[in-house]
């Protein structure tokens, strides 16, 4: 057996865990950029319980940056702009809210230090000029309020690009925060849509995880254990937001998410989300939802054996015969998507016809790479238009 894993150098888990924020920032410096993306979170008192904390451990926040979509380009190199320039020079980034907030600071991190380009845009992959992260970026701590991205436990950030419309990846292993304070009770003031949207991406992370043409038997376990939180817990956490018990099991879930796509991949409901949140705006959790019972009916050949696993899982039966099983996998989710109000087809979204052609385009990034069934542009197109 062979396999190599990617870890944050430390976790810290659990409710009303924020009470160690200030101690926890203190062990990476004492100037800090704070990147915030919750509007809610922000104006709040717990905002400026966390302000007091890091001012209290000898923090001091040096430039504050807020986010409130994914971020682009020009949102990367103007925040790093702004580090760059700030006094006194900063020494660590915080990063707190959901997965654009924690992209961003990642980015920042690692823009800060690496400046042998004229923007983030030469570091993408893809689109830019080739560049490498080589210097260490400055080190993190991130805070998600969402259970679902799992960026925090991620070697990339997710950039949007304009010209072509996609979402390009920075990467580098050296990426991946230093330290990752996760408190689900963050999460309690979520809107019930972003609970949704945010806990069905990693409920897709780990299906498309452990379905994934790279997956490792460890990466697997990590996707049942992720599981066997998510399944019962998000209608829970959806209904009733301030249930503490389905709020931790999503955050863990979503937290094992993170850990298992950074070190097996994803696949074809990821691939196609980036392409709609480029050319349709279709919000990234809210798109994967939506592909995800549309990947594991596309790959139930291709996956059959994982998704027999998974089907008994769900229904909770190991005695389900293999293609019982099969259609569980993908009932169960439907149902799930159904009980969440998930919308069913393309067209739900927003997505129109005609742009189904650059869909299938800009669906070719990394994430693609690891579905388990390779499909031809031809194909793809034919199950997109199947689904529109």
């Amino acid at each position: 057996m062979q396999f190599s894993l990617l870890l944050p150098q430390k976790v810290v888990f659990g409710w009303d865990k924020r009470s160690e924020f200030g101690a926890i920032a203190a062990e990476l410096g004492t100037a800090a950029v704070v990147v915030h993306g919750s509007r809610t979170l922000r104006t709040s008192s717990l905002w400026s319980e966390l302000m007091a904390a890091l001012e209290s451990h000898g923090v001091q926040v040096v430039c504050e940056l807020g986010i409130h979509r994914e971020p682009t380009i020009e949102d990367v190199d103007a925040a790093t702009a702004m580090v760059r320039s700030s006094s006194p020079t900063s020494d660590m980034v915080i990063g707190i809210g959901g997965g654009a907030a924690i992209d961003l600071a990642k980015a920042v991190s690692a823009m800060a230090t690496n400046q042998l380009g004229e923007s983030v845009r030469d570091y993408l992959e893809g689109v830019g000029e080739g560049l490498s992260i080589e210097n260490d970026p400055l080190p993190m701590l991130a805070i998600p309020t969402t259970a679902g991205t799992g960026s925090e436990t991620t070697k990339n950030a997710v950039i949007s690009v304009d010209d072509p419309p996609c979402k390009k990846s920075l990467r580098s292993e050296n990426m991946i925060p230093k330290i990752v304070l996760i408190d689900p009770e963050l999460s309690v003031t979520v809107p019930q849509s972003v609970t949704a949207a945010s806990g069905m991406d990693a409920i897709t992370q780990l299906i498309e995880s452990y379905i994934s043409s790279r997956a490792t038997p460890l990466t697997q376990s990590l996707c049942i254990e992720g599981l066997k939180h998510a399944l019962p817990n998000m209608k829970r956490a959806y209904v009733d937001g301030t249930d503490q018990a389905a709020r931790t099991a999503m955050a863990y879930a979503a937290f094992l998410s993170g850990v298992a796509l950074a070190n097996s991949g994803l696949g074809m409901a990821h691939g196609i989300a980036a392409a709609l949140g480029a050319y349709c705006d279709v919000p990234h959790g809210l798109a994967c939802a939506t592909l995800l019972p549309i990947a594991l009916r596309t790959n139930q050949t291709a996956s059959r054996k994982q998704q027999v696993i998974l089907g008994k899982l769900f229904a909770k039966n190991p005695h389900l015969s293999k293609e019982d099983a099969i259609a569980a996998s993908i009932s169960h989710v439907e149902a799930l998507c159904d009980d969440l109000s998930i919308p069913k087809r393309l067209r739900d979204l927003g997505v129109r016809k005609e742009q189904l052609n650059d869909i299938v385009v800009g669906s070719r990034g990394n994430s693609m790479n690891g579905n388990p069934r390779v499909l031809t542009d031809e194909e793809l197109y034919s199950i997109l238009e199947e689904h529109w």
